[in-house]
């Protein structure tokens, strides 16, 4: 029985698992490596007596580190291959995670953190890069909806971990290291299944950004929102009257939300010729989602029910963004494309709890969902903008 070929720049019309399972299974291991070390972290520099500034500077290193990884990645895994700098990225994350505990001295925080965050950033470009080539089009948005599901539980495992075995001793570092050396098992085993980028991408690495604006503008808002909803969201519950556990219980739903929409969402878009009215459907849900918030704050269940639906909508941005991406191009081009959508996210996320936090403090609390509005507001205009007078374009 024949195999697709692993450049996969034809149209593969059924789902090649071996490949998928291998790209999804390490990214998965990456997330839950994430999902335990960024609390880790935190809570290790607040003991050492590292001010919350000092703390949320050297965290802000992961947006920098994305930012300069996104743009070389692509031409890397030219050079190297896609497995080949996959693994490397394994190793050089692994080591980094486990060095955080021999490093004493607070400014190796900051090379460490660039280069765990640089290695990272690069396993998703080419995870994603990887799971996109090989999705059969009619089923792209299946697959990217397992993905985003299969990544989100990964993320929800690292805190229960760390709730599990705290903050003492070399052992959280040691557990974080090996889910990520995890991560080359699937790879390695697949590492001929890989995607081969034969020639390098014909255009600027920003000026895939504006090449399918629709992709890259929904990942900037979903990092944005998600970065800056979910620091300061504890915040804006509290000083809305809620307790810090009702506050986190309804993180944990807009958790859930994410998770159980993803399949369904991905699934529809398939049924879709031009993917872009749903992702602007999804803006303009999320938008009323963060108007009704100071309407509904005083409900803690009415709340929770938007949050759960607003939730699954923040994800599909991100999900459906991707599909949209990976029906638009193909080979060096879609890896570079996909560079580009990680990079807007990374902006996103330096973005977002800068402009919502200034909200906040001249707006008064409810500035919180206004400006999680305002995003979702801007990428309507930009969706509805392109598709009326640039129908045929990205």
């Amino acid at each position: 029985m024949s195999r697709p070929p692993n450049n996969f720049n034809g149209h593969v019309e059924e789902i090649h698992w071996p490949s998928l399972i291998a790209a999804i299974s390490a990214i998965s291991a990456v997330g839950i490596a994430i999902g335990l070390g960024l609390p880790l972290l935190s809570i290790i520099l607040e003991k050492r007596g590292i001010s919350s500034t000092m703390i949320g500077l050297n965290s802000a290193m992961a947006g920098v580190a994305a930012m300069v990884a996104a743009p070389i990645t692509t031409r890397l895994a030219h050079d190297f291959g896609v497995a080949r700098t996959m693994l490397w990225a394994v190793v050089i994350s692994a080591i980094s995670a486990l060095a955080f505990y021999y490093a004493e001295a607070f400014w190796m925080w900051f090379p460490l953190r660039f280069a765990f965050h640089g290695a990272i950033t690069t396993l998703f470009i080419l995870s994603e890069f990887w799971i996109n080539a090989a999705a059969p089009p009619r089923r792209r948005g299946l697959v990217l909806g397992i993905y985003a599901t299969v990544l989100s539980v990964g993320f929800a495992m690292g805190p229960l971990l760390f709730s599990a075995i705290g903050s003492d001793g070399i052992l959280p570092f040691l557990i974080g290291a090996a889910a990520i050396l995890l991560a080359a098992v699937p790879i390695y085993i697949a590492r001929n299944e890989s995607p081969v980028l034969d020639e390098k991408p014909e255009r600027h690495f920003l000026r895939y950004i504006l090449l399918v604006p629709t992709a890259t503008a929904a990942v900037f808002v979903f990092g944005a929102v998600e970065a800056g909803g979910l620091s300061l969201f504890p915040i804006y519950a509290l000083r809305s009257g809620f307790t810090e556990s009702q506050g986190a219980l309804l993180l944990t739903v807009m958790g859930v939300g994410n998770m159980i929409f993803q399949i369904p969402l991905g699934m529809y878009s398939d049924r879709l010729r031009d993917r872009r009215p749903l992702l602007a459907a999804m803006a303009v849900t999320g938008c009323i989602g963060s108007l009704m918030l100071p309407l509904l704050i005083e409900d803690w269940l009415l709340t929770a029910v938007v949050l759960l639906f607003w939730g699954g909508c923040v994800s599909g941005l991100y999900t459906v963004g991707l599909a949209h991406l990976g029906s638009r191009l193909t080979g060096a081009d879609l890896a570079a494309a996909n560079a580009a959508f990680v990079f807007c996210y990374a902006v996103g996320t330096v973005a977002g709890p800068q402009a919502i936090g200034a909200s906040i403090d001249v707006s008064g609390n409810n500035g919180f969902a206004w400006a999680l509005a305002a995003f979702f507001g801007l990428y309507v205009v930009l969706s509805i903008g392109r598709y009326l007078f640039k129908p045929k374009q990205a």
